[in-house]
């Protein structure tokens, strides 16, 4: 960390950049937060990077980019997806950005630490993190396997690759020990009924906070159709069971094509509802109808639901 730091410091120093976004510290270690470091002395007090810096920088660069000055933004192998997707969309501009790749060894969520009264986590640092780490709590320690806390997202990690960087610091540690589209296929197998019963009960927790929405890279609309005040979608709480569903499933249709599939809108939401599945869900189907597609990883590349060719799915062919 105190090598990302120190070279933080110095292009701030030199006026190379004039400011740095990065990870916060909190109350905790793993109580952290994006930000941005105007000085050195809040980089040296403030700034952390560790196992809880799960936090995908590369939405907060569209602000940025209208800034004076360059900006220095730490990106992790599979944010760099997303900083490429924007700057594929024109909501980025390259030139206002300097990056820095930082190494990832897979990234922590505390609430996969099966422990009440958590104190403190050590093992969690990079780059000497730990295989197992210690949990201190109000009623003893414990330990708990570094995997078994990681996200979701990093265990189906897309590979530890930047595609985007001016210089890396840092190794990273193939973290990848599942199938990305194992719970698709579970799904994919559970007849009508269920399947709609399995989205009722997730999706019936949600509590409108827009938490997903406003974390995802893809969703950068400047005016949002769920802010309009011309109808009901602008109200926190949903009117009725079915504009609880709608908001998700239209939210998913409108990142098609466009979602790396980040885990952020999963990571982010406060009743846990897996929201990433219907996006991954819809990358599956784009893989098999029109050819393996990976958003983020070629800026030249043309997306398959902007382009035609002569062998795409005719309309109305359907997935399960």
């Amino acid at each position: 960390m105190q090598e990302l730091i120190h070279r933080a410091k110095s292009l701030l120093e030199s006026g190379e950049i004039a400011r740095v976004l990065g990870w916060r510290k909190g109350e905790n270690n793993w109580d952290v937060e994006p930000a941005f470091f105007a000085t050195a002395e809040d980089l040296e007090s403030n700034f952390i990077y560790n196992g809880f810096c799960g936090a995908n920088l590369s939405k907060y660069m569209i602000e940025a980019s209208k800034l004076e000055g360059k900006t220095l933004v730490f990106l992790k192998p599979c944010d760099s997806y997303s900083f490429n997707q924007l700057i594929k969309e024109h909501r980025i501009d390259r030139e206002k950005a300097y990056i820095i790749g930082v190494g990832c060894k897979g990234k922590l969520k505390i609430e996969n630490i099966d422990a009440e009264g958590i104190l403190s986590v050590e093992g969690a640092g990079y780059p000497d993190c730990s295989e197992v780490l210690t949990v201190h709590t109000l009623y003893g320690d414990k330990t708990v396997a570094y995997k078994d806390a990681m996200l979701e997202r990093c265990h189906v990690c897309k590979g530890k690759e930047h595609k985007i960087y001016d210089e890396l610091i840092g190794d990273s540690v193939d973290t990848c020990d599942a199938d990305r589209f194992a719970e698709i296929a579970k799904i994919e197998a559970m007849s009508p009924e269920e399947k709609f019963a399995f989205f009722q009960a997730e999706l019936s927790k949600c509590i409108r906070c827009n938490a997903c929405r406003n974390v995802c890279p893809a969703c950068s609309c400047r005016k949002c159709v769920f802010d309009s005040t011309k109808f009901d979608s602008a109200q926190k709480a949903n009117a009725t069971s079915f504009e609880e569903k709608m908001f998700h499933i239209i939210r998913a249709f409108h990142v098609a094509g466009r979602c790396t599939d980040c885990g952020e809108c999963s990571r982010v939401c406060p009743q846990g509802i897996p929201l990433h599945l219907f996006n991954r869900k819809f990358i599956k189907d784009i893989n098999s109808l029109y050819g393996e597609y990976q958003a983020g990883a070629d800026i030249e590349a043309a997306a398959p639901l902007t382009s035609f060719r002569t062998d795409d799915a005719e309309p109305g062919v359907g997935r399960g």
